[in-house]
Parts: structure tokens; sequence; C-alpha cells
């Protein structure tokens, strides 16, 4: 049986997520190591009132930390993936997961790019359920200004441009449900191209080391463990198109039969039950859920 881990990104997070983790001694390490980098104490974050957590600049690097906890207590147990993929943000913990680069280097690269994506300040995202196909293809063909963030299955997508653009679109696309996200920027666009290239400054001086597991990118759903295709990948990740629908569908494809989502919440076991519902879907999410 061959087991796919997937990382969920922006979105998933909870006030309280990771409390469960506070009394285990390699997470307590973790939290500590985290603090030194971060300057701030990601349990204190993820239990503030406030919803402190679904701040850009918070999210990133909190889920980061608490699927990479997960992996380890997962690994501890003899668990391992035959696969790896993340949502977003949810890729470099895949990293992580396959070796990529250690809990250190892939948590000051989720810090800059927090960093840099809670200040793109121009833009809007907003996600569509339920929608006209024919529709959304037209609109964005007719404007330069808004794309297609993040594909998810065919009956979820989220788009990303100027507020103009994007309010035009929800206009002229019929749809169940038309929400407009809580985020800072235009994710996963054009508009992100200042954010990605003083990101890329920093990712360059970062040594990739090969994926011990084949690796479904954002950018590109082929399955790689070559280090110098998952960089260029997850360099062009910012400003491209989040292609999970294919993600999805490229997991049978190459012989997965159960998926594990490792982290809060269980949304992307509910995308992917849509697109395949052959496979079975798991969650760890919290300690109670991992294998005794």
């Amino acid at each position: 049986m061959k087991t796919a881990w997937v990382f969920p990104g922006q979105g998933s997070q909870a006030i309280g997520m990771g409390s469960d983790l506070l009394d285990l001694p390699e997470a307590q390490t973790r939290f500590e190591q985290a603090a030194q980098i971060l300057g701030w104490s990601v349990p204190e974050v993820c239990q503030h009132p406030d919803d402190k957590v679904s701040r850009t600049l918070y999210t990133q690097p909190c889920l980061y930390v608490i699927e990479s906890i997960l992996v380890d207590l997962l690994r501890s147990r003899g668990q391992q993936p035959d696969l790896v993929a993340g949502h977003s943000l949810g890729e470099y913990v895949a990293l992580y997961a396959a070796d990529v680069f250690d809990f250190a280097v892939g948590l000051q690269l989720v810090q800059r790019r927090a960093e840099l994506m809670d200040g793109a300040s121009d833009g809007m995202m907003a996600a569509l359920l339920g929608f006209d196909a024919d529709q959304l293809a037209e609109q964005l063909r007719q404007s330069s200004n808004v794309v297609l963030a993040n594909d998810n299955n065919s009956g979820q997508v989220v788009v990303s441009g100027t507020p103009t653009a994007v309010e035009a679109l929800l206009g002229n696309v019929k749809a169940k449900r038309a929400v407009k996200l809580n985020v800072s920027g235009a994710f996963h666009s054009p508009l992100m191209a200042t954010a990605a290239a003083e990101f890329e400054t920093l990712l360059q001086t970062i040594e990739f080391r090969s994926a011990q597991v084949p690796i479904l990118s954002n950018a590109d759903p082929v399955p790689t463990t070559d280090s110098a295709e998952i960089k260029s990948r997850l360099s062009r990740q910012m400003t491209g198109t989040v292609r999970w629908r294919e993600i999805s569908l490229r997991l049978p494809e190459e012989g997965v039969d159960r998926v594990v989502e490792v982290g809060p919440g269980k949304v992307l076991t509910g995308i992917i039950k849509r697109t395949c519902p052959g496979l079975t879907l798991e969650n760890v999410g919290t300690v109670a859920e991992l294998p005794q």
C-alpha cells in the first residue's frame, strides 16, 4: 500500500491548535527552537484569543512548526510516506518531510515568506464554490488583472488579483457561493512578483538536498526528487497557481491508495475526496490521531 502525506496551508489554522503537543518533550524542544528563530512563541500566538494566529505573519510559521512536529511524531512511530505534497505554505512542510532541508532552515524560509506576503497589501482573493466553469474561464481570459490562484478541485477554486478585477469577475460568474478571503494581498498572482523577487534572494542562499521521497509541487504536479528542480518549482510558487486538482489526480496514477493529511483541520482530505473518491483518506492533526 502506497501512502502520500499531504500538508495544509493558510486557512487551516485555528485558535488553540497544537495545544495538545505542549506536554511532549520532543515538541517542547521544537517550540523552543522556533522561538529562538522567530523571536516569539508559537504556542502563545496559537492560544491568543484575538485570533492572532490568522494574521499571515504568524499563520505561516505556526502551521509550519506544528505540522513539522507532527511529521517528527509520525516518524518516531515508524511511519514514512512514499510521496509528499503540500498546499501553498504546506509545500515547505512537505520538503521538510522529504528531508530537502532541516527544520530550522525551513522555518527561516517560511518566516521570510510570511513577512513578505503579510506586507503585500495591494490585492484581493476570493473563493468560488459550485461555479460555471466556462464563465470563469472566459472572465480569466478577458482580464490580465485577475488569475486562478488555487485550482483545488472541479467545484472549488480561488481567484486572485486587483480588487476591481476580482469584484468584476465575481459579478460575472454564476456560483453557488463566492467568499472573499481574509488575506492581506493577492497571493499566487503576478501581484506578488516584488515579494517573490525579494524571497528569491534568500532562497538562492539555501542548499537543498535531493528529496528522500518524490514531491508533487504546486507549480508542477509531476513527481521529482531533484534538488535543483524542487528549488526552481518553489521559486515559482508565490506568483503561480496552486495546482492542487492535478496533484490529487496524480496520486492514484502514482499508485497511491492512502492519503494522510498531516496538520490541523480536514481541508485537503475534503478537497481530494471530491477528485479521487477511491482513495483511503486519514487525518493526523492532533496527538490523539497519531498511530499508536
